[in-house]
């Protein structure tokens, strides 16, 4: 990371003491089970792609035209329909009447051209609308399954509206029924501008959303082993000894990017793996006013925490 990106996380994490999420309209919310497991970071080969966390597994299959999603724009596209639905309490969602400007409510600079930022982003929203989750607890005396469509149905306009017709076609994405369900039930609170400055890290972003919620209900010392860690957060890294180095490495310093915007959180590293202390999630649950739009869940899959 070179320093002008180290110079703006320290920035923002500046003005992310100074200013709670909710007064500084930043506050934002993750689904769930993706703070639990997560999407590839790299462009897979495969269709399929499996995430463990303790009996907990996250599995996401993709079209085959299209494939799985992968990198930092997922993540953003996902906290941004999550924080839309608990917002709304609808899966009917709008992204705007321009594609471009629906990239920069997500924080991203729209560029075209053969690698600018359009092209990818616009391919990643196409893999991501496209793909299932199942989420499965499993063990010797339970096995529970969840089926997440992420859209049941969007209708996406790439070219920009001719004059006098803005407003007449509009890109929205309707949630899957379980996606949405389990948004209400279990909405994981996020400070939106910390995720803007991690946003060219998948990893990063997954360890500050996994971190803040794993603070909320953490009451006693705990390390996390490496091979666990590895397993939720690295499933892309090699296993042999060098990928494991490389996955260590890369995620002790994606910790301390997160823990620069979010002090509180305690997390060191050992020889075993990350020790965690109890620590003030990164929203305040009190602060928040979120509880009175969740709904109770039909549904309660029961996860368990690496």
């Amino acid at each position: 990371m070179n320093m002008t990106n180290i110079n703006k996380i320290v920035a923002e994490a500046l003005a992310i003491e100074a200013e709670a999420a909710k007064e500084a309209g930043a506050l934002a919310f993750m689904a769930r089970p993706l703070t639990q497991a997560t999407l590839p970071h790299r462009r897979q080969t495969s269709n399929t792609f499996e995430r463990r966390n303790g009996a907990f597994s996250l599995t996401i299959t993709a079209h085959p035209r299209f494939g799985l999603p992968y990198g930092s724009y997922p993540r953003l596209i996902l906290a941004w329909l999550t924080t839309e639905a608990v917002r709304t309490r609808s899966p009917e969602l709008e992204l705007g009447p321009t594609f471009s400007g629906f990239m920069v409510d997500l924080g991203l600079k729209p560029t075209g051209g053969q690698w600018g930022t359009i092209p990818r982003f616009r391919e990643q929203l196409k893999r991501l609308f496209t793909s299932t989750i199942w989420c499965i607890y499993d063990t010797e005396s339970q096995t529970e399954t969840l089926n997440l469509q992420i859209a049941k149905h969007s209708n996406l306009w790439w070219e920009p509206q001719a004059s006098g017709k803005a407003g007449e076609w509009k890109s929205t994405v309707t949630l899957g029924p379980e996606l949405f369900e389990e948004i209400l039930a279990h909405p994981i609170p996020i400070d939106n501008r910390a995720l803007r400055a991690i946003k060219k890290s998948p990893m990063a972003i997954d360890i500050y959303c996994w971190m803040t919620y794993r603070m909320s209900y953490l009451r006693k010392q705990t390390t996390i082993p490496w091979e666990v860690l590895q397993m939720q957060f690295g499933a892309d890294y090699r296993n042999d000894r060098f990928g494991r180095h490389n996955f260590k490495t890369t995620f002790i310093q994606r910790l301390r990017t997160v823990q620069t915007l979010y002090p509180e959180a305690k997390a060191e590293e050992n020889a075993s793996g990350i020790m965690l202390c109890p620590s003030l999630t990164h929203v305040l649950k009190n602060s928040l006013s979120c509880q009175k739009v969740i709904h109770k869940s039909k549904r309660n899959l029961k996860i368990i925490h690496a």
